[in-house]
């Protein structure tokens, strides 16, 4: 089995800077993508960013130029620096991993942590 925990939440400021850690463990041949979501009361899941195997970054559109995600392939670890917080950043963080549990596995299997809760407020 796999299992992805992430850590780092907490009270900050608006204007201020938070960082975030997310690690995969357990089975795992290979992790392809691992990516950051936020999900808020009342309001969808949303996408934060995406880091592929080869660095490959996207960001969603309310994060873009704040935020920057980065990964750790040998560590199959991902961070999200969050700098310039708005409230309206206020959300539960979810890191997911796309793993391969074996060389010959066919498919990648997506892996969801808990989520660490964030929250910007004066």
């Amino acid at each position: 089995q796999v299992q992805v925990v992430e850590s780092g939440g907490g009270s900050v400021l608006p204007g201020g800077s938070l960082r975030l850690s997310c690690a995969a463990s357990g089975t795992i041949f290979k992790v392809t993508t691992m990516a950051w979501y936020r999900q808020s009361p009342g309001k969808e899941r949303e996408l934060v960013a995406t880091v592929r195997r080869d660095g490959t970054t996207k960001y969603g559109n309310s994060v873009q130029g704040r935020f920057t995600a980065a990964r750790h392939n040998f560590e199959n670890t991902l961070s999200l620096q969050m700098d310039m917080v708005k409230p309206e950043d206020t959300a539960v963080y979810l890191c997911n991993a796309a793993v391969l549990s074996s060389w010959d596995a066919r498919d990648a299997v997506t892996y969801w942590g808990k989520g660490t809760l964030v929250t910007v407020s004066s």
